[in-house]
């Protein structure tokens, strides 16, 4: 296979158009199931093709860069390739493929309306999701983080109930809402201050504000990425459990709160610059903010009884472990975030497939009423034990590297209460998690052995695999992530 010069920005322009020529081949075949779900496999297996090669050229030592459109003097619509959000588009362009797979069972097993704007709405996130991987500059990031935004409303309300109409209120008011009252103009206000919107290495804003100010900056970028769920802009979330499994799985692991955490670290990085953090001080607030955040989910996530609510709360407590690594600022924390990115997405969509199949298999929700299932539902379950051990952090589960490395950056710094936050909520996570997996593999079961549709089993059990093999072969992750700090 020839592989295209490594600065041909072909490749950028493909990683956008694939999924949305997919979002028009489904709505066209929208009358023909198999061909629609075809169009959404087909879309998913070539944009990863697209992104692998864009890897290839990244580890190379590539930058490639793409101009779309200049929409005023110093707004440029534009996309550049660098490490992290290498690490981001391919983490959901893997990802979009067993998500897919793992709908066709669900939405076809549960029999769910308008499946057709289901699969639409989703290639649209990942459009989305591939211009804000690559953003080259803040204002490309905003467009794309809005579009992500709007073309998930239709996913949570996708059932149209009163309660998924509620969720889905609170999900656009919060997210949009966060946006445009922060995010936005924290970008205009970088553009002011720095003279321009460009992503660099090391930052943009060395000696432009004073201590003071580049932590009201740093809040407001913080809390303007609404979808990292930093109590206490965290509650659209869990709401949002209303929807379909698979767009759970979108908002969890694929693209939303990725797009959160992703934000918060991309300007940790290329807008502030870990040294700027460091030397001023300007982060030093957000491990509190985030510590609390980390605890006070684990704590609720133990009171849980729903599944997927409690799966939500471990979410949000998982995210501000990435956001705890931004804030210590440091390059062993970066690496640590940057691979906790991809731990916690194959983990938690593992988590929440397996949800879903004992949803569709048993219609069970509770925690209360998973006596057994594990020996009835051997597959789903044990996939959700490989899943829950990597939330925990234990070898040999992904989970493990990133929180490694983020309790090493904070021994480092001497940040005893980063230290403390991250074991007090490892106990916490146990303690959430092993009781489901004592009642679900320890208690008798009361029914005949049955699992799943068969593409909900093969997509969960590819996702728990590779929980496991990027423990045990970490090679590509962790060589974007310390090129992400220079290493």
């Amino acid at each position: 296979m020839t592989i295209l010069p490594l600065n041909d920005p072909a490749l950028l322009a493909l990683s956008l158009a694939l999924p949305a020529l997919a979002t028009l081949a489904i709505a066209w075949l929208g009358r023909w199931p198999n061909l629609r779900e075809a169009a959404t496999l087909v879309g998913a297996v070539l944009l990863f093709a697209v992104v692998m090669m864009l890897l290839a050229h990244v580890l190379q030592g590539a930058r490639p860069e793409l101009k779309l459109v200049a929409v005023a003097p110093g707004l440029t619509l534009a996309l550049k390739v660098d490490p992290l959000g290498m690490l981001f588009a391919g983490v959901a362009s893997t990802l979009w493929i067993v998500n897919s797979l793992y709908s066709i069972g669900y939405m076809r097993g549960n029999d769910e309306p308008r499946q057709t704007i289901f699969y639409a709405c989703f290639a649209i996130a990942i459009t989305a999701t591939m211009g804000l991987a690559f953003a080259g500059n803040l204002f490309t990031l905003f467009v794309f983080y809005e579009i992500l935004s709007l073309s998930t409303y239709p996913l949570v309300t996708h059932k149209q109930s009163p309660t998924a109409m509620r969720a889905g209120r609170v999900y656009l008011l919060t997210l949009v809402g966060a946006s445009m009252v922060l995010l936005l103009p924290a970008i205009v206000w970088t553009g002011l201050v720095a003279g321009t919107l460009d992503f660099r290495v090391g930052g943009i804003l060395d000696g432009k504000l004073g201590a003071g100010a580049l932590a009201l900056l740093f809040a407001m970028f913080v809390f303007g990425a609404a979808k990292a769920a930093v109590m206490p802009l965290h509650r659209w979330l869990p709401a949002a459990m209303v929807a379909p499994t698979p767009v759970s799985a979108l908002l969890h692991a694929v693209a939303v709160v990725k797009a959160g955490v992703f934000t918060v670290l991309k300007v940790t990085v290329s807008v502030f610059g870990i040294e700027t953090l460091q030397t001023s001080g300007a982060s030093e607030w957000l491990v509190y903010v985030a510590g609390f955040t980390i605890v006070a989910a684990s704590v609720v996530a133990l009171r849980a009884d729903d599944l997927k609510r409690r799966l939500a709360y471990s979410t949000i407590g998982q995210l501000s472990y990435i956001v705890l690594a931004a804030a210590l600022a440091s390059p062993v924390a970066v690496l640590g975030a940057a691979l906790h990115i991809a731990a916690h997405a194959v983990s938690k969509i593992t988590l929440f497939f397996a949800a879903g199949s004992v949803y569709t298999a048993e219609h069970v929700t509770k925690v209360s009423q998973m006596d057994g299932i594990g020996r009835r539902m051997p597959w789903t379950m044990g996939a959700f034990a490989i899943g829950a051990l990597s939330m925990i952090g234990l070898p040999p589960t992904a989970g493990f590297l990133g929180k490694w490395f983020i309790l090493d950056a904070a021994t480092g710094a001497t940040n005893w209460f980063a230290v403390g936050v991250i074991v007090v909520s490892t106990v916490l996570n146990a303690a959430y998690f092993l009781p489901i997996l004592t009642r679900a593999f320890l208690r008798p079961a009361k029914g005949p052995r049955r699992e799943a549709p068969l593409p909900m089993v093969i997509a969960l059990s590819a996702t728990a695999a590779g929980t496991v093999l990027l423990f045990l072969f970490p090679g590509v992750p962790y060589r974007l992530a310390s090129m992400i700090v220079g290493g």
